[in-house]
């Protein structure tokens, strides 16, 4: 326990005394969010929206199997 303690307090204490470094995190989290929110809005439709269940199922394995 005691280990996992002084692991924690070891990152705490470097993002604390961070300067430039929370820049880049701040960069990272934008680049992240615009990948998987943004993005998926414009690239990924949702299919299966506004379906049953069985033509849930049926549109999954037609994209699954090509049939």
């Amino acid at each position: 326990m005691a280990f996992l303690r002084r692991v924690v307090f070891f990152y705490v204490d470097g993002f604390r005394a961070m300067t430039l470094g929370r820049t880049l995190w701040a960069i990272v989290l934008l680049k992240l969010f615009i990948m998987f929110a943004v993005l998926r809005l414009f690239f990924f439709p949702d299919l299966l929206a506004g379906k049953s269940a069985p033509q849930q199922a049926a549109c999954v394995l037609e994209q699954l199997t090509g049939i």
